[in-house]
């Protein structure tokens, strides 16, 4: 992994965690073959201009739409994907796009978005969801000449989804801060976290790790491990094994104020972040195992001293069990012998149909990713990156990251260049330069926004994919 340059915002002091992903199968979906009926206002929300019309309406399986289309429209719609929602309340119009939104309108863009038909892990409907609103905006407004789709953090899978259907009348995707490694990839990583976190800190105590139906479920874990976690960082041998839990977790190394060179301040930075972060990951895992049925996370079989091998943190690892005279050997080789959750069959089936890129792209995509990202790691876009490589469509494939601390903390000014850097892509047929990190940065500062820190960046390696073979 390279070196990035200190960073210009503080560690975020907590995390809440679990973006999730999209919805169903690509070669599946296929837009709705009729437009709902929609109503239609001026100025309805805080983002219209006064030209401009809002329309909006409800999908036949409950999940409205709206769409805001200025009088000077060039006939480029963005069809936008919004993040994972806990809770109740489930509009439309997402309010952190919103900015964004109003800037792509101001300069004649189209905005529609969808709420979905649920909240939470919205997988089984926010694909065919968006597609729908698609038509339903194209039947009230016409066609438009060219849709960009656009998405963030559980939408940015939805958005890298959407890439993948043939004839869906998508022409290009710009996936921000996007779960792009897949569902399974996401209960895995949290899983062999929390699971090492466990076994090393919790000897010989049955925690329950898997199959949680509700957030209180979880409670007695996160308390546990809490706990355990909270004594460990007194002691040595404890920070040394908190050490391999954030490598597993992939803990961010590249924080602001840490000089990355000295490990045991490092190690205590990241012993913070899982602290924030582990509990609350735990404690949404609820809502993939309500949608999918089940859990379809796993890890009998792993090998656990392999993951380490592979981990651009295996040094900082190593580092600390040496200073606390701890063994690494021993330890990995506890985690590979104990590791024997499955997952359920049905569940993972679902997930892998629902949540899980296939990288056969059909159009081109910009990704686009924070270096310091507790909630959807940036070792994401590495393991996303391989899996449109291996379907051979590396060429339609663009990522770029931004030097910043947070989950999808992304300017407007960086948003839109990366929206008019795939408009290039379109107008020309090549990427060319426009997305390159030096041509973005131009493109964003010469908007006069908000800034831009785009930055060069190569993702480590995400140790955490796995391939699941019955009777293992």
């Amino acid at each position: 992994m390279v070196s990035l340059p200190r960073l210009r915002q503080p560690v975020l002091a907590s995390a809440v965690a679990l973006c999730a992903a999209f919805a169903t199968a690509a070669g599946a979906v296929a837009p709705a073959s009729a437009a709902p009926a929609a109503s239609t206002v001026a100025g309805a929300t805080p983002s219209a201009a006064a030209a401009s019309t809002v329309a909006t309406g409800t999908l036949p399986d409950g999940a409205t739409w709206q769409a805001e289309v200025p009088a000077n429209w060039t006939g480029e719609l963005v069809l936008f994907s919004h993040g994972f929602r806990g809770g109740t309340s489930n509009p439309a119009w997402d309010a952190s796009f919103a900015p964004t939104a109003r800037e792509l309108i101001a300069r004649g863009y189209a905005v529609a978005s969808s709420s979905y038909a649920t909240t939470g892990w919205a997988l089984g409907s926010a694909v065919q969801d968006q597609l729908d609103t698609l038509a339903a905006v194209q039947g009230q407004f016409g066609k438009a000449s060219r849709v960009i789709a656009v998405g963030r953090s559980m939408g940015g899978l939805i958005t890298s989804l959407l890439a993948e259907v043939p004839g869906a009348g998508i022409d290009g995707a710009v996936s921000t801060c996007g779960l792009v490694g897949g569902g399974v990839a996401l209960n895995n990583y949290q899983l062999d976290a929390a699971y090492a976190a466990a076994q090393l800190l919790l000897p010989g105590q049955d925690v329950q790790l898997t199959g949680f139906t509700t957030p209180e479920q979880s409670q007695k874990t996160i308390a546990a491990l809490k706990a355990a976690l909270q004594t460990a960082t007194t002691t040595a041998e404890g920070r040394a094994r908190i050490a391999l839990v954030a490598a597993l977790l992939n803990t961010p190394t590249q924080l602001d104020g840490v000089d990355p060179q000295n490990r045991e301040a490092l190690a205590a930075a990241q012993a913070q972040l899982v602290l924030d972060t582990l509990p609350t990951v735990i404690e949404r895992r609820y809502t993939i195992v309500d949608a999918a049925g089940g859990d379809s996370g796993w890890n009998a079989g792993v090998d656990y001293a392999a993951l380490v091998r592979a981990s651009p943190q295996r040094e900082q690892i190593r580092y600390m069990y040496g200073l606390a005279g701890a063994d690494l050997t021993a330890d990995l080789a506890t985690l590979t012998r104990n590791a024997a959750i499955t997952p359920s069959q049905d569940a993972l089936a679902w997930m892998l149909k629902t949540s899980t890129p296939t990288g056969k792209l059909q159009v081109p995509v910009l990704a686009t990713h924070t270096n310091v990202d507790l909630l959807a790691p940036v070792e994401y876009q590495e393991e996303y990156a391989e899996t449109v490589r291996r379907a051979g469509n590396e060429s339609l494939l663009r990522q770029a990251f931004v030097d910043r601390t947070g989950h999808c903390n992304f300017t407007v000014a960086e948003n839109i260049a990366a929206i008019s850097a795939m408009d290039h892509r379109l107008d020309t047929g090549h990427w060319d330069s426009v997305a390159k990190t030096s041509s973005l940065q131009a493109s964003a500062e010469s908007l006069g926004l908000d800034g831009a820190a785009f930055i060069d960046l190569r993702p480590g390696e995400f140790v955490n994919d796995r391939d699941w073979t019955e009777g293992r």
